[in-house]
């Protein structure tokens, strides 16, 4: 794979994950799951959502790979994967490595 291929499907993965991030039932879904697996209807509960409503979101976390199910009987649960949470933290520490911070008050100052 070339660096272009690379870029490209590391970009796909950090928009998937950014997206999935940016509505705020799924950031109070990943805030539970952050100490302990949880049963969806366990979810549901304490999100006081309908399970088909929860299971949309938990899709787009799944899809975006925050999150994995493991079915045990007619339940799934859910726990983070965090493998994910540490490429979406390596992309924006390159940001804080690799590009020049100019405060803005010296970019106004220089024109």
């Amino acid at each position: 794979m070339n660096t272009v291929n690379t870029l490209e499907a590391t970009t796909e993965v950090c928009l998937s994950g950014f997206h999935a991030l940016s509505d705020p039932l799924r950031m109070n879904v990943i805030e539970r799951l952050r100490t302990q697996e949880m049963c969806v209807c366990d979810l549901c509960d304490e999100l006081a959502v309908s399970q088909s409503k929860l299971s949309f979101h938990l899709r787009v976390l799944k899809d975006a790979g925050l999150v994995k199910a493991r079915p045990q009987g007619r339940w799934t649960y859910y726990s983070l994967d965090l493998a994910q949470f540490t490429a979406l933290e390596q992309y924006l520490a390159d940001y804080r490595r690799h590009s020049p911070i100019i405060p803005t008050r010296l970019h106004e100052e220089a024109e």
